[in-house]
């Protein structure tokens, strides 16, 4: 991001603003929807981001820092709409959809087969999931961000990796039927 951009917004420039918006807010909405599944939260949050990102400026200490710094407070944000709205203590014992193989002839994972994968997850352990294994958090931290015990933590982190695995299989065993590529 311009430093220049981000001197600008906090003097309140609207101009300034509407470009750290147009600049960001394709990111910003990619962090929301790996941890929201709605439109509508998504779209809730994002305003809220935004809201906060340029009434706080002053809190900013680097300005070569904003972006990381905006990207955690949209993930906070995130996680307070979780925690206000999902039950991390729930499971869920199946599946409630299979996803369907898209029409590809690749034989491996890509990173926006697991997201897609990962919506069908319970809300907590797709949480979890991203914190623990994407964004690198330690159960001690999640629980501490989330207000749920390091027990609870590591239980929905393995429901995760378990429906996971399930749901790789499934995903798998579609394309090959489908396409008539081996495994």
């Amino acid at each position: 991001m311009e430093e220049h951009l981000i001197i600008q917004c906090r003097k309140l420039h609207r101009p300034s603003q509407k470009r750290v918006y147009e600049l960001l807010a394709p990111k910003l909405y990619l962090t929301c929807k790996r941890y929201l599944k709605k439109e509508e939260d998504i779209e809730d949050t994002l305003t809220e981001a935004f809201f906060t990102i340029f009434t706080k400026l002053d809190q900013l200490k680097e300005n070569l820092a904003f972006e990381g710094w905006a990207r955690k407070i949209t993930t906070n944000l995130c996680l307070l709409h979780l925690k206000r709205n999902v039950n991390f203590n729930l499971y869920l014992e199946d599946v409630s959809q299979q996803p369907l193989a898209e029409n590809s002839n690749e034989t491996f994972l890509e990173e926006q087969d697991l997201l897609k994968l990962l919506n069908y997850l319970p809300e907590g352990a797709k949480t979890v999931f991203i914190l623990f294994a994407i964004e690198g958090y330690s159960h001690k931290e999640i629980a501490e961000k989330l207000g749920i015990s390091e027990g609870t933590s590591k239980s929905q982190l393995n429901v995760s990796r378990t429906k996971l695995k399930e749901l790789i299989e499934v995903y798998y065993s579609q394309k090959t039927v489908n396409y008539g590529i081996s495994k």
